[in-house]
């Protein structure tokens, strides 16, 4: 039986990319996820979200706005070009990890995941347009985009590491905290989209916008709440890895997310005393980003699947095995 042709194979057979290009296609996956979050934000906040009044064309009778549309048919159009943009860094991502010697299976799965993330907030993003930006359907858009930066970020975390079977870096009980705290950065992160739907910045100049009906003031201070409870868990938890003597490496992420959660709140603050305009609005949703990309980071700091073959020059020491080789006893004392 003669052998099924496979592109991506024919691709490996020619092309063998390092390990270190392979993960920085991923980092521009991770870039690009950021950038089309942003851009679709910009979107709503220039009034632009019917900007093309249909889908998937942008008028009846033009698949590209018009003059007569103006600006914002143009900023509209060009957020759907970015997908595509989007969809050709992705598969970058997928060819590099699928011509890389030896192939990492899961490096693949996840490329391929983004894609498939990306055909299928292709379609929410047509029925938002075709639902008149209807507030639930526009807050399945972004959240279907933070589940593709979710994923991203992953890869991008796995081109950095092996494949062996993960071993924690700290006790169990110190691990489901640092998840707890994922999962309530994704509360946060839901309260923000009912904060959206519910607030002023429909996406479009028209009246006829429905809007989520609840008290914007109300779901900005539960908002708010959980924005508290967040912040809670990061410091207890930056205490408990201090305490437990963690790898420096998780200590840092840590650290970082902390540092990025209180610049994000200082945002949230100048948006909230100042009718919401919409520069900082904008920088508030970029802001959200880095907070999912840095509360991802920190789970995955704790426990470790061995060396990504090429990634170091001979002689250079990985930062977290660096920072294990000096406190082994440490380690082991908190498993």
């Amino acid at each position: 039986m003669p052998k099924t042709l496979n592109p991506l194979q024919l691709v490996a057979d020619r092309w063998q990319p390092t390990a270190r290009f392979v993960r920085r296609a991923a980092l521009g996956a991770v870039v690009m996820a950021v950038i089309i979050v942003v851009t679709g934000g910009a979107v709503r906040l220039t009034q632009s979200g019917l900007g093309c009044p249909t889908w998937p064309t942008c008028t009846e009778d033009s698949l590209t706005p018009t003059p007569a549309m103006g600006i914002n048919g143009i900023i509209e159009f060009t957020n759907r070009m970015l997908t595509y943009v989007l969809c050709a860094v992705v598969g970058v991502a997928i060819v590099a990890a699928r011509a890389r010697a030896p192939h990492r299976r899961p490096l693949t799965r996840l490329g391929w995941a983004q894609f498939w993330v990306i055909a299928s907030n292709g379609v929410i993003g047509g029925i938002t347009v075709l639902t008149g930006l209807n507030p639930y359907v526009v807050a399945s858009h972004f959240l279907a985009a933070t589940t593709l930066l979710t994923i991203a970020v992953v890869m991008w975390h796995r081109t950095g590491e092996g494949d062996e079977t993960p071993r924690d870096l700290v006790a169990r009980p110190v691990r489901q905290l640092s998840w707890v705290l994922v999962a309530a950065t994704a509360l946060l992160i839901v309260a923000g989209t009912v904060v959206t739907g519910s607030g002023k910045h429909a996406g479009d100049a028209s009246k006829h916008i429905h809007r989520i009906p609840l008290d914007w003031h109300q779901i900005t201070q539960l908002h708010v709440d959980f924005v508290f409870v967040v912040l809670g868990l990061t410091i207890a938890l930056w205490f408990v890895l201090r305490a437990v003597q963690a790898p420096a490496t998780a200590v840092r992420r840590v650290a970082e997310l902390l540092v990025v959660l209180l610049l994000q709140g200082v945002v949230g603050y100048v948006q909230y005393f100042n009718d919401s305009p919409e520069i900082v609005v904008g920088a508030h949703l970029f802001g959200s980003c880095l907070v999912w990309i840095a509360v991802l980071r920190v789970p995955l700091s704790l426990r470790e699947r061995g060396e990504a073959a090429g990634l170091r020059t001979p002689g250079q020491p990985s930062g977290d095995h660096e920072a294990l080789a000096g406190q082994p006893a440490a380690a082991a004392a908190g498993r």
